[in-house]
């Protein structure tokens, strides 16, 4: 019996260490892309500039927090029900890329508290990832910035 629970100690402790990637966002991501509607923004100005998330540092065309209270959180969605959420909608035409080598997508919820500074508090979302972490999506305004890992 001693062996048993030993061994259940020790499978639990690997799973417990294993490193999670699901919830990848740290990296310097490159605009490479929009679908929809572009309402106010100019898109020459933002396609070809890039997004830095670094643990509690953010810089980029859309979010910035300099170690000012950032935090993340993120949820798993299977593909269907990511893509049958209403709130969802505008990443349709995307479909095929988003579930490319991934079963389930993971919508980001970004927020920079802003060291205390009510005009400095900012939040970015949804920013999806894919189990293949080398693309993500964010919505903004009528469309779908698609954006790749460097």
């Amino acid at each position: 019996m001693k062996t048993i629970s030993t061994i259940l100690a020790v499978v639990c402790g690997l799973a417990l260490n294993a490193p999670a990637h699901a919830d990848f966002i740290d990296t310097r991501w490159s605009i490479v892309g929009f679908n929809g509607e572009a309402w106010f923004i100019n898109l020459q100005t933002v396609i070809g500039k890039s997004q830095l998330f670094n643990k509690g540092y953010a810089e980029g065309v859309f979010y910035n927090c300099d170690y000012a209270g950032q935090s993340s959180t993120y949820t798993r969605y299977e593909n269907d029900a990511f893509f049958s959420n209403p709130e969802f909608g505008l990443f349709a035409p995307l479909r095929e890329d988003m579930s490319l080598s991934s079963e389930a997508l993971f919508v980001h919820r970004i927020t920079c508290e802003g060291d205390g500074n009510p005009t400095q508090r900012r939040v970015i979302y949804p920013f999806v990832t894919n189990e293949a972490r080398k693309s993500s999506w964010y919505l903004f305004e009528g469309g779908v910035f698609s954006l790749y890992a460097q």
